[in-house]
């Protein structure tokens, strides 16, 4: 019996977030024996680099596509031209066509799969300004190669995409700015997240599922709760589940 495959497309917060703390953990641990949930995350990645691998996380012919897919792009992409990261940077209306496109492709592999867009987070400058320096010292950027009013434009952007194609979004952008000293409590570094805002990822993510028809509470276990099987007869159990 083959679980759904619940896929984690995105950079590097979504490669990250099977650590300890980590949103895809969380995910997991409440899709167990429910759902396999599967990170694709690549560190760096902006959404022009991102659809070369497209073909190959999501094969078209395959007969077992994910049930769901989250699609989390931007952080790279809104890095600011002719800055440190100038080479990431993908202008704001690329993003969106490139995330059309991973869209478009997804329901070729199956008109069913939920999909959902999630914006990047907010930026903290003077976070990354600490970070840079605390690994660079004096050769450390003097300019930010990101700003939160920048990324809060590609968020936008992500979220009208979502609108317009019939899909469900979160808009963590916004949704961590509604709390006081988000930069501190949600960022580790000004981009990446604390376990703190992993579990708002977490949270946003989890209730978009449940809200579509992807609740772990609705959603059979694999096999028998132990509870079901009988000392003397286990195997009455498992016939009547598995065969």
């Amino acid at each position: 019996m083959m679980r759904p495959q619940i896929v984690l497309f995105g950079d590097s917060i979504t490669a990250q977030s099977f650590r300890s703390g980590g949103w895809g953990s969380a995910l997991a641990d409440a899709y167990s024996r429910k759902a396999d949930v599967v990170v694709r995350g690549y560190g760096g990645y902006n959404t022009r680099w991102a659809l070369f691998l497209l073909h190959h996380i999501f094969p078209l012919g395959s007969l077992t596509p994910p049930v769901a897919t989250t699609i989390f792009f931007g952080a790279n992409d809104a890095a600011l031209k002719g800055r440190t990261s100038d080479r990431q940077h993908v202008p704001v209306e690329e993003y969106k066509d490139n995330i059309r496109t991973m869209v478009q492709h997804l329901k070729k592999c199956s008109p069913t799969m939920l999909i959902v867009l999630v914006t990047p987070p907010p930026i903290d400058e003077s976070g990354r300004q600490s970070y840079a320096e605390s690994i660079y010292g004096d050769k450390a950027m003097k300019e930010p190669e990101r700003t939160n009013e920048t990324t809060g434009i590609y968020a936008q952007h992500c979220v009208a995409l979502a609108e317009e194609l019939g899909l469900r979004s979160v808009n963590l952008w916004s949704k961590m700015q509604e709390t006081n000293d988000w930069q501190r409590k949600y960022l580790s570094d000004g981009l990446h997240l604390t376990p703190e805002g992993n579990g708002v990822v977490y949270e946003e993510i989890s209730r978009v599922f449940r809200e579509a028809w992807l609740s772990p509470d609705e959603m059979p276990f694999d096999f028998p709760h132990h509870s079901q099987i009988d000392g003397d007869n286990p195997s009455k159990a498992f016939q009547e589940r598995c065969l």
